[in-house]
């Protein structure tokens, strides 16, 4: 009965709320699933989420909210650690429309802006005119102003440029009892007050200004708890500054002015090397005095591959700032002399490329870290302390002493200069007596960070995280403070309540106390995760790199999210809807749940998240899996038969193709379409008139060389649809002495197969009996070390990965995996020595995204340059993937991924350039939508070898 008063009661809300605003309002089971979790420990289930498009929806949504006595959080990217983005009434997410950036006045230094616009394109904006937002947290590709207001985010640039509040200037919030008002600085912003607040505030400063004086420790990452000193007189009665980092409980930001600052014209990045942590530690803030833009330390357990990297166990991160390169080289230069004689080594980094090689590896750590060097699992909580910059040192001693003590282990890295480190930790949030351990250890370091002089938080706020102990840090008397300046702003507690004050408990609401206690039946193995399907969807922490809008050159994830912006289509999404598929309370339909295939629906299985995610999710796997169980024993889509089952329709059309090909160019094209599930804006492409093994099969007799062996893979795709590639490679191979072998069929003459296409629709059984055919086949071929040479990188990667996963139990399986390699790896391995020809002409095109995920393509590159094919080929995907860009209501979506970088540089290349693409997709989606032909790296080699005699 109580749940359904509970529905009816959530239905009526979000019916009112859909009428009083104009954006987006959803109580749906999924869209509340997509925000039941930050980047935190936490989760709690909003009853609705809505996206207002403008002050005047968030003032109704305040509105109905408070006359129904419904909690509203205020939310942007969604990527606190301390939980503060969640909770229980209704979620307004100002990411989808409040984005707009007001104005930009480059002569006074400002913008202003919306809640939800992302840091990087203020900075973008700001950039056009020589200027920056001075703060520049880790995510700032997916941060939102409102998002870094409402915690006071800092960022690396924090000890030249502060943190957010030293770039406020002024608010405007919303209040929950429905109160418009600005928020600024002195006295006069203070007298525009309401007389309620205007006259509290002054009490409530007036009352306790000794308190408020002593009360507060003295350091640059005080970010714990309301900056009620800021209030001062002597510190200019700051009223913007003192809400900023209140963490959505005293308003809701409607619009913020910001200052922003003009970055040095040339900047030298310095990375010194030391003995250890403890050495960097106390060495940090002995590097302020050379004003220093960044000073952020890293040890070599976190950074894994010290290449590259001055010799040593630990590094300071130091960028220097000049007006010319010259002088910004000659300061870090002096720096480096400055250091003395306790770094170990050092270098100076000036080419740009190399510096933002060094600062991927940074500010990837905030998930990488989120696993331990043995692959365990690792949690936020007190991932941000902060001390006196100079007391950092004893206080990472003491630190480590107590996570001994505890059991416990984590690898520190972060803000040096600022006193603040980042660190996640091995807790147990899973196990009653884990939990306990957790609560334990959080009492202590608590007072450890007290006695130190430090604060609880330096970066990212609050929340839940912390909220229950600031007592230990600031004393009941100035947490009382604390609970009347909330009760003065938000008298009715609506506004984030269990935040900052008056808290929930820091060990209630944890993300994972729903989940499946044990192992969930599963198809795949998990290798990483324990063969724990849950282990595996616990990698998303939420950091939600995957909602980036634009990806970087050699990046793909997420190209579904990119094309839609919905959260639901980024990996973060999808992730979150597994969870709460395995959780129970809202997506209740399990392994059936029409949620999460929906939101699957999209996804390109591009395997991007499985290398750009700096927590490896793979979501082209879960996919599988899911599709697996949501189809078990019921009808599938039409495109899993005609397109999951392709190498059998390839291989039956094989003897009739020119007359299929004939009929693909009639209007009967249009009725097979249909019946396939495939879009009908999709040419079908042409079968081969004779298959690539075939040819083969006519020209063994004649073939040549004497040198290494090779097993050449002729999988569906080269086979059926382009023996041209398989040619290519087997000139090329034998040009460079290579003895190529193909393996023989299965049995009944049956083609081996990797498997690839019953993977990508969840069909898993065949794809398991495909891929055990196939370990029988090759097995005694590959036992000598012969390498396994896969001209399609899908299904190289289907042999790399899939295959062991799925046949997990079958020691062979890996060995398979172990002999794959691409076509350049295997010349490179095979015949080091061979010289290609020489092509001398620009390139474009695009790195296949599973190569680019699982195999890697830096042999394609330096095999590129020997060749003289100058030019990168573009990141992103082309949204073909496979059978994704061929289903029938995907045209669009995959169109979109496609003209986000692989299409314009296409069409922007000049008459001579040569176009690659090694994957059949790629190449398909290139022939489809533009006049160009691409071809296969193998391709364009063999055409610049001379005649056979």
């Amino acid at each position: 009965m109580a749940d359904r008063t509970e529905t009816r009661e959530t239905q009526e809300l979000a019916r009112e709320l859909a009428e009083a605003v104009r954006g987006e309002v959803s109580a749906a089971a999924g869209d509340r699933a997509l925000a039941t979790m930050d980047a935190s420990n936490y989760r709690r289930v909003p009853r609705a989420v809505v996206a207002p498009r403008d002050a005047e929806d968030v003032a109704a949504v305040l509105r109905v909210c408070r006359e129904r006595g419904v909690p509203v959080v205020p939310r942007g990217g969604g990527t606190s650690i301390a939980g503060q983005a969640t909770g229980v009434g209704v979620v307004v997410d100002c990411t989808r429309h409040l984005r707009r950036i007001v104005s930009l006045d480059a002569e006074s230094g400002t913008a202003v802006v919306q809640p939800g616009v992302v840091l990087d394109d203020l900075r973008a904006a700001a950039g056009a005119h020589g200027l920056t937002f001075g703060p520049d947290p880790s995510t700032h590709s997916r941060c939102t102003l409102g998002g870094m207001i409402g915690n006071n985010s800092c960022g690396s640039h924090s000890v030249a440029w502060g943190t957010t509040a030293d770039s406020v200037r002024e608010l405007e919030v919303l209040t929950y009892g429905g109160e418009r008002l600005r928020a600024g600085r002195g006295t006069a912003a203070l007298d525009a007050l309401p007389p309620r607040l205007r006259d509290g505030v002054r009490g409530l400063v007036d009352g306790d200004l000794a308190l408020l004086r002593t009360g507060y420790p003295e350091l640059p990452r005080r970010i714990s708890g309301y900056a009620l000193d800021a209030l001062l007189p002597e510190r200019g009665t700051d009223l913007a500054r003192a809400l900023t980092g209140s963490e959505g409980t005293l308003g809701v930001l409607a619009e913020a002015t910001v200052a922003l600052v003009r970055p040095p014209a040339a900047k030298a990045l310095a990375v010194l090397g030391y003995a250890d942590e403890s050495a960097a530690a106390e060495a940090a803030h002995t590097l302020l005095p050379y004003r220093p833009l960044t000073v952020e330390g890293m040890a070599a357990d976190l950074v894994g591959s010290a290449a590259g990297l001055p010799k040593g166990g630990a590094w300071l991160f130091v960028e220097m700032g000049g007006e010319t390169a010259a002088e910004a080289l000659a300061r870090a230069e002096e720096l480096c002399r400055g250091a003395g004689t306790v770094t170990t080594d050092h270098t100076v980094v000036t080419d740009p490329a190399r510096q933002r090689a060094l600062w991927r590896v940074r500010e990837d750590a905030s998930g990488t870290a989120t696993r331990m060097p043995d692959g365990s699992e690792a949690w936020p909580g007190w991932e941000d302390c902060a001390v006196p910059p100079a007391r950092l040192g004893p206080y990472l001693r003491d630190f480590r002493a107590l996570l001994a003590q505890h059991g416990l282990r984590g690898t520190p890295y972060g803000h040096f200069g600022d006193g603040c480190i980042h660190v996640r930790i091995d807790f147990d949030l899973l196990t009653a007596p884990g939990i306990r351990r957790f609560r334990e250890f959080s009492g202590d370091l608590a007072e450890l960070v007290v006695a130190h002089g430090g604060s609880l938080s330096g970066e990212h706020g609050d929340g839940q995280a912390r909220a229950e102990l600031l007592p230990k840090m600031y004393g009941p008397e100035l947490v009382g403070l604390f609970e009347r300046f909330k009760d003065l702003w938000d008298p009715a507690g609506g506004l984030n309540p269990g935040m900052l004050v008056r808290p929930d408990r820091m060990d209630d609401n944890l993300r994972f106390a729903p989940l499946p206690k044990h192992p969930v039946d599963v198809e795949f193995g998990y290798p990483h995760d324990g063969g724990d399907f849950s282990a595996a969807v616990r990698r998303c922490v939420g950091v939600a790199k995957c909602r980036t809008t634009a990806p970087g050159p050699s990046a793909v994830m997420c190209p579904s999210y990119r094309a839609t912006g919905e959260e639901r289509h980024s990996t973060r999404g999808r992730a979150r809807l597994l969870h709460e598929m395995l959780a129970g309370e809202v997506v209740t339909d399990g392994w059936r749940s029409e949620e999460v295939r929906d939101a699957l629906d999209l996804c390109l299985s591009c395997k991007g998240c499985r290398s750009d995610c700096p927590v490896g999710v793979d979501m082209a796997t879960y996919k599988a899996e899911f599709l697996h169980h949501h189809y078990a024993g019921r009808l599938r889509p039409a495109a899993h038969y005609s397109m999951g089952r392709l190498p059998r329709w390839l291989r039956a059309a094989a003897p009739v193709a020119p007359l299929l090909n004939a009929l693909a160019r009639t209007p009967l094209a249009g009725a097979g379409k249909r019946l396939g599930g495939i879009a009908p804006q999709r040419a079908i492409p042409e079968l081969a008139a004779e298959p690539f093994v075939r040819w083969w099969a006519k020209r063994a007799p004649a073939r040549t060389g004497e040198g290494p062996a090779v097993l050449l893979w002729p999988d569906t795709f080269t086979n059926y649809l382009a023996p041209e590639v398989g040619r290519a490679a087997v000139r090329v191979l034998e040009d460079a002495g290579l003895s190529v072998r193909l393996p023989a069929p299965g049995r009944r003459r049956t083609p081996l197969c990797c498997g690839l296409t019953w993977v990508s629709t969840g069909q898993l059984d065949q794809a398991r009996t495909v891929m055990r055919r196939t370990v029988d086949a090759l097995e005694p071929l590959l036992a000598d070390g012969t390498p396994l040479a896969v001209l399609e990188p899908s299904c190289a990667a289907a042999l790399r990965t899939d295959l062991p996963e799925l046949l997990s139990d079958d020691p062979r399986a890996a060995r398979l995996a172990a002999s794959v390699r691409t076509f350049a790896q295997t010349l490179e391995e095979r015949a080091p020595a061979w010289e290609p020809p020489r092509l001398d002409r620009p390139a474009v095109g695009q790195t296949h995204c599973h190569q680019h995920a699982v195999l890697g393509e830096a042999a394609e590159r330096r095999l590129r340059a020997r060749a003289g094919l100058a030019g990168g080929l573009s990141g992103g995907c082309c949204g073909l993937a496979g059978n994704f860009g061929f289903e029938r209501g995907h045209y669009d979506v995959s169109v979109a991924c496609a003209e986000e970088q692989l299409l314009p540089s296409v069409r922007e290349a000049a008459p001579g350039t040569e176009v690659l693409a090694d994957g059949f997709s790629c190449r398909t989606q290139i022939a489809q939508l533009t006049d160009r032909r691409a071809r296969h790296l193998a391709e364009v080699l063999a055409a610049g070898l001379p005649p056979r005699e």
